[in-house]
């Protein structure tokens, strides 16, 4: 009885853990759109590459994280679109972008270590 116990609030405590909030998979998304926007800077903006990398690798580990947690792909795909409309033309802002790393990688599990595993893969 004990360890019926057991097994089921361990996968009670591990689909609660695995959820995102109405407010974090807003913020999730809106860093979507932030980091979209950097990746298609006007010309004529100053950036560095690393940031353009770091900014397309942190969208596909935001994606995969959703659908690890049950987000529908489609779904997912359609809010981003809202998100990239919302923040597609503007001028890179340092401060946003390194909020959203922060965020990102408080968010997701290894978020951090998974960027890195991905900006690795670009080339």
């Amino acid at each position: 009885m004990k360890r019926l116990i057991f097994i089921l609030s361990f996968f009670v405590f591990a689909f609660a853990s695995a959820e995102m909030s109405k407010n974090d998979r807003s913020r999730a998304l809106d860093c979507v759109g932030i980091y979209m926007a950097n990746y298609f800077l006007p010309s004529g903006e100053k950036f560095e590459y690393g940031m353009k990398e770091k900014s397309i690798s942190t969208v596909k580990v935001l994606k995969s994280y959703a659908i690890e947690i049950g987000i529908p792909e489609k779904e997912w795909d359609e809010d981003v679109n809202k998100a990239v409309d919302k923040h597609y033309g503007s001028k890179y802002d340092k401060s946003k972008t390194d909020k959203c790393h922060s965020f990102v990688e408080a968010l997701v599990p290894n978020g951090a270590e998974r960027v890195k595993k991905v900006v690795q893969t670009l080339y």
